[in-house]
């Protein structure tokens, strides 16, 4: 399986330049070794380098004395250090930084054959040499990965435990998608970055060209929205896959990450041997976490004025639920003084109802006693009227004794004049006043 997973990959994923652009001599004079079809300078050094899978790959380090960071520089595929030579060196001056690259196995004047595990262990004996030879530390080390260049890139990153940043520049989700656009990762598939990128805890730049025509821009899109420590990254509008430098937001956008990347508080302090960089990449983690909890801690024991600055806030936020408090017993106090007043009011339309219930009742009685008084009245007049009949039945007694029978007009008109005196008088109807005169 390995044998066929090795074959695949070799045709379709590396094509080194044939042949070389480059060749290799020692200098008599110094015995150093030198590159033939480039320009010589004092401070660039090239190197040959062992590989623990038995390959011998050739490195070249430049040297910038303004540069505290250092740059492990894994190119791209159909490349080799030869067509590289004059980009790189303009880097390392303009970043500023020191810069280490080198060949993979079978590329160049490199021996071996071009694999994917062989990519991963050029670029751990790379890293090897930084530390063993210039003494560079993890912390100073930046890792910067090429479209092919991003598979051993991401790798080392994932093995090393206080690295300080990673550019990946057009880089890969896989080796098969950029060929397909497979949503899911196949035993066969090379450089799997899509599943390691999450395991970088370190901050990452992600550079991609929006017109690139071999990886296509996804690629970079998904690889950033997948990073753990994310970078602004740099889309340059139009770019491809190899002209991205000629852009002069390119170096521009990559000297601010340098910059901030040399300022920044990344520094980690970590106790024991650095990692096994052929064990298992996840054991590597456990050691950053410990110095970002350090870190943690000291911030939060350091006094921050955005502490200050949060304590105001929330003092004024005090302030304001006092005045707020204050409105509101104010408004209480009105509100009660109000009912109050309404109490008042209630009191006043309760007496003035009371009131007019009492003249309702006084006026009641006096309509009683005026009916009282007039009935008095009628019985009065009627004891008057009685009084009077009795009289003058005595009287019509004695006329009758006197004149006799024969007087019947004498004693009608005698009782006209009496119906007379009770019409105006208005007491009683002459009808019962003539029923009780004839019935007397």
């Amino acid at each position: 399986m390995g044998g066929v997973k090795s074959s695949l990959a070799s045709k379709f994923a590396f094509c080194p330049p044939k042949p070389p652009s480059y060749g290799l001599a020692v200098d008599e004079s110094t015995g150093r070794l030198t590159m033939s079809g480039v320009p010589s300078r004092e401070n660039v050094d090239i190197l040959k380098l062992c590989t623990k899978r038995g390959n011998e790959i050739v490195a070249m380090y430049m040297r910038n004395p303004a540069a505290t960071l250092t740059l492990l520089y894994s190119h791209g595929n159909a490349a080799d250090l030869g067509q590289m030579y004059e980009l790189l060196s303009e880097l390392s001056v303009h970043l500023p930084v020191n810069l280490l690259t080198y060949d993979y196995s079978g590329y160049g004047k490199s021996t071996g054959k071009p694999s994917e595990h062989n990519t991963y262990a050029d670029v751990e004996a790379a890293y090897r040499c930084l530390e063993e030879i210039y003494g560079v530390k993890e912390e100073d080390v930046i890792l910067y990965g090429q479209s092919l260049g991003s598979g051993p890139t991401i790798d080392l990153a994932v093995r090393l435990s206080r690295l300080r940043a990673v550019v990946l520049h057009s880089a890969i989700l896989s080796g098969l998608r950029v060929l397909y656009p497979v949503k899911r990762t196949y035993w066969f598939d090379i450089f799997k970055n899509i599943d390691k990128i999450p395991l970088v805890k370190c901050p990452v730049l992600v550079i991609h060209g929006t017109a690139d025509d071999v990886v296509d821009f996804s690629h970079g899109k998904q690889l950033w929205e997948l990073c753990k420590e994310k970078y602004e990254p740099l889309w340059i509008k139009g770019g491809n896959h190899c002209d991205l430098e000629l852009y002069p937001q390119f170096i521009r956008h990559l000297k601010k990450f340098i910059s901030a990347m040399e300022k920044s508080a990344h520094l980690i302090n970590c106790s024991g041997p650095v990692a096994d960089l052929s064990g298992n990449p996840q054991n590597s983690t456990d050691c950053i976490e410990k110095s970002r909890q350090s870190i943690d801690q000291r911030e939060k024991s350091m006094p921050s004025t955005d502490q200050i600055e949060k304590r105001r806030p929330s003092i004024d936020h005090r302030e304001k639920s006092r005045t707020s408090i204050d409105k509101s017993e104010k408004s209480r106090t009105s509100t009660d003084k109000r009912e109050k007043s309404r109490t008042s009011t209630d009191k006043r339309e309760k007496s003035r109802t009371s009131t007019d219930k009492r003249e309702r009742t006084r006026t009641s009685t006096d309509k009683k006693e005026k009916s009282r008084t007039s009935t008095d009245k009628r019985e009065k007049l009627r004891t008057s009227i009685d009084k009077r009949e009795k009289p003058r039945k005595s009287m019509d007694g004695r006329e009758k004794a006197c004149a006799g029978t024969d007087q019947p007009e004498k004693a009608r008109k005698s009782i006209d004049r009496l119906g007379g005196m009770m019409r105006s008088v208005g007491l009683c109807n002459i009808g019962c006043f003539k029923h009780n005169v004839s019935g007397g």
